[in-house]
């Protein structure tokens, strides 16, 4: 990135000619452009265990009112877990109370 020694604003690249120059709004060109290399970041993701809840620790858990997709009983445990950023919402996750299928509710 390169600045305007004018202004002080950002120097935008500009085909001329068949050469590439850098102009500022207010202008100024500099035309000793060797070459423009765009800015690139690379980003990489962890993935994340998540750990289920096993028979002896949903005793304890709270229970909703959600039918379960596997076998249609309307009660279910549930529990939740960051798995995503901190700025986004909770995963919930439920736990059939009568075949024990687990699922996610993303909402």
């Amino acid at each position: 990135m390169m600045f305007c020694p004018k202004c002080g604003s950002l120097l935008t690249p500009k085909k001329e000619k068949g050469t590439t120059v850098l102009n500022c709004k207010c202008g100024y060109t500099n035309k000793k452009v060797e070459e423009v290399k765009p800015i690139t970041e690379k980003v990489s993701t962890e993935d994340k265990e998540i750990e289920v809840i096993t028979d002896e620790e949903t005793k304890t858990l709270p229970l909703t009112d959600e039918e379960c997709p596997k076998c249609g009983h309307n009660k279910a445990y549930y529990w939740t877990v960051q798995t995503r950023a901190a700025d986004e919402p909770e995963t919930k996750f439920l736990k059939c109370e009568k075949c024990g299928h687990t699922w996610r509710d993303y909402a």
